[in-house]
């Protein structure tokens, strides 16, 4: 039994090491929106302050200081904008101005005058500013005529798992029920036959329900560690790392897969992460019809759909399409 624990290990999954980099002109900025004012309902505040001193009791007044009176309404905001790293004046000068005319209109909405508008925004100039600009990286957007794709170095090693089988705690039959699933990431599981490591984690029953698929209908299969693949996905102006949940070899295919729940299957992260695992699967395809290797497919499988009855084939039909 050890001896066939160490050939399974041994075994691999041929991962092509890709890098997809913007090639020719790039541009990135943020889309034209529509500003959401529903959380900024502010209200003018009374600039003195009344004070007395300890020895003679004389009251006396100061004035809470603003920033810079500016000319225009406008300019309040767009003077804060423009103090982020990744605001360029040059460049979004025209959006700047139509969403500090938005901000500008909401305060006329409900204020009295045009002196408690301009005193809301030189004091609260700057918690405008930070509401704005987190609304601004839900619009951000980056684009490039082409794209250079390289694989390096053919192949990359699996990645270890970061965990190991502690004392007191034997690894679960991945083929038995989970009585409470809501601890499920803390157990570990083994007993596998086609997963190229002996013990596996699960986020989810549903990941150890679609185990079992795997281990009737895969060749091969494993759960990768952060940094296997190195795909990353554009969320806002950030640039996170895309883990898939599982990688799987067929007869006929490669594939990597999500399983979701079918409330978030729409939610930006996950669109995001779709895009980015079948851009990279759609380029290791083109690669490997080059060397005559199995082409690459990325599934996004709804929770709902992950029962023992069905066979692996039945979930292809959730492949994702890569936008051009």
């Amino acid at each position: 039994m050890r001896r066939a624990v160490e050939n399974l290990v041994q075994q691999t999954i041929d991962i092509p090491r890709i890098v997809v980099a913007p090639k020719g002109d790039v541009t990135s900025g943020f889309r034209p929106f529509t500003l959401d004012v529903s959380g900024l309902h502010l209200q003018p505040k009374d600039r003195s302050l009344v004070g007395q001193t300890l020895r003679t009791h004389e009251q006396f007044t100061l004035s809470a200081q603003g920033g810079r009176t500016e000319r225009r309404l406008e300019d309040y905001i767009v003077h804060a904008l423009i103090d982020f790293d990744d605001i360029d004046y040059m460049t979004h000068a025209g959006l700047l101005y139509d969403l500090a005319g938005q901000m500008v209109s909401h305060l006329r909405s409900y204020l009295s005058d045009e002196t408690e508008v301009r005193n809301v925004l030189d004091l609260d100039r700057e918690r405008i500013a930070r509401n704005i600009h987190a609304q601004m990286a839900q619009h951000f957007f980056e684009t490039a005529t082409q794209y250079e794709v390289e694989v390096r170095r053919g192949f990359t090693a699996l990645k270890a798992p970061m965990y190991t089988a502690t004392a007191g705690q034997a690894p679960r039959d991945y083929r038995l029920t989970v009585d409470e699933p809501s601890r499920i990431k803390q157990m570990l599981f083994g007993g596998f036959s086609r997963c190229l490591y002996p013990i596996q984690k699960f986020d989810s029953d549903t990941e150890r329900r679609f185990a079992v698929i795997l281990e009737r209908d895969s060749e091969k299969w494993f759960k990768p560690a952060k940094g296997q693949f190195q795909i990353f996905y554009k969320l806002g102006t950030e640039h996170p790392e895309y883990v898939p949940d599982f990688v799987i070899e067929t007869t006929r295919h490669l594939v990597l897969c999500e399983t979701k729940a079918r409330k978030d299957l729409e939610a930006e992260d996950v669109r995001a992460k779709a895009q980015a695992g079948a851009l990279w699967c759609r380029h290791a395809s083109e690669h490997a019809s080059r060397i005559g290797a199995k082409p690459w497919l990325h599934l996004l499988v709804p929770h709902e759909q992950v029962t023992e009855d069905k066979r692996l084939m039945d979930f292809f039909q959730f492949a994702v399409t890569a936008h051009h």
